[in-house]
C-alpha cells in the first residue's frame, strides 16, 4: 500500500529497488524519478529556447542563457583545441544539468518516505550506481574517441604501450596512465553516488529526528542539499572536459607545455 510523505523511521537501504516491470524490462524508483527530473529540464530548455525565438526576455530566461554560456566558455577555456571543445561541449553541459536536475529531484517532498509495498516510491537518479557508472563510462569513452581522433589509433595505444627495455620509465609512466584511465573515472562516479546517496540519508534522518519542528529545520538543509548537487554536477563537468583536455593533448618524452597547462586545472579541480 502506498503510505504518506513523512517519513516516521529510518530505513536506508543501498540499492535500487524495481517498483514494476515493462515486459521483462524492471522500471526502479530511481527511474521514475530521474525521468521526472529530466522532463523537467527539457521543459525548462524548450521553454528558454522558444522565449528567445520570440524575442521575450526575463529573469529566468536569462539565469538559463547565464548558465548555458558560463558553462561553454569554460569547455573552451580547458580545451586548447577548439574544435575538439566545441564538439564536446553539448555532451559535457548534458551530463551536467542532467546531473544537476536529477540531483535536485532529492528535495521534493515524498522522496524517501512515500513508499509502495515497503519499497520507496522515489529515489534520485545520482543515488543509483548503475547512472554514475554509466556516465563514467560515456566520459571515458567520449574521452577515447577525441584522442584516437587527435592521435590516431597507434598513437594512442603508444600513450600507454612503451618499450620497457628502451624506456622503462617511460613504460611505467603509461602504465600507470593507463590504471589511471579507469581509476579516474570509477572515483568519478564513486563520488557523485556517494554524495548523492548521503544527501538522500542526511534529509531523511534530519526530518525523522526534528519530528514537529522538521519544516523549521529541512529548509536549511535543503538549500544545503541544492548547494552540493550544483557543486557534484559541475565537478563531474569539469572533470569530464578536463580528462578530454588531457586525453588529446600531444605529450612526448619530455611532456608539452600545454599538458604542464593542463595538468594544475586537474589537480586544482580533484581538490574540488
Amino acid at each position: 500500500m502506498l503510505n504518506s510523505f513523512a517519513a516516521s523511521d529510518i530505513h536506508v537501504k543501498l540499492p535500487v529497488e524495481p517498483i514494476f516491470h515493462v515486459g521483462s524490462f524492471p522500471v526502479t524508483n530511481s527511474m521514475i524519478l530521474g525521468t521526472f527530473g529530466i522532463v523537467v529540464m527539457l521543459a525548462v530548455f524548450a521553454y528558454t529556447v522558444s522565449a528567445l525565438k520570440h524575442g521575450k526576455h526575463n529573469h529566468f530566461v536569462g539565469l538559463v542563457q547565464w548558465a548555458v554560456e558560463g558553462m561553454y566558455s569554460s569547455v573552451l577555456d580547458i580545451i586548447p583545441d577548439r574544435k575538439v571543445a566545441r564538439s564536446i561541449a553539448p555532451l559535457a553541459l548534458g551530463m551536467f544539468f542532467t546531473v544537476l536536475f536529477t540531483y535536485w529531484c532529492a528535495i521534493l517532498p515524498g522522496v524517501a518516505s512515500v513508499t509502495l509495498d515497503g519499497k520507496e516510491l522515489f529515489r534520485e537518479l545520482p543515488s543509483d550506481l548503475n547512472f554514475t557508472f554509466a556516465l563514467a563510462i560515456i566520459s571515458l569513452v567520449a574521452a577515447q574517441y577525441y584522442a584516437i581522433k587527435t592521435h590516431g589509433v597507434v598513437g594512442n595505444i603508444k600513450r600507454y604501450a612503451k618499450n620497457p627495455l628502451k624506456d622503462p620509465i617511460g613504460w611505467f609512466e603509461g602504465l600507470l596512465e593507463f590504471i589511471g584511465e579507469f581509476s579516474r573515472y570509477i572515483a568519478l562516479s564513486l563520488r557523485l553516488f556517494g554524495n548523492a546517496f548521503a544527501g538522500a540519508v542526511l534529509l531523511m534522518i534530519v526530518g525523522v529526528l526534528t519530528g514537529w519542528f522538521a519544516g523549521l529545520t529541512l529548509p536549511f538543509v535543503m538549500i544545503f542539499e541544492l548547494f552540493i548537487g550544483f557543486i557534484q554536477a559541475y565537478v563531474f563537468f569539469v572533470l569530464t572536459v578536463i580528462f578530454t583536455a588531457l586525453a588529446t593533448v600531444s605529450h612526448g618524452d619530455s611532456h608539452s607545455s600545454d599538458h604542464s597547462l593542463a595538468e594544475p586545472k586537474l589537480a586544482e579541480s580533484d581538490r574540488t
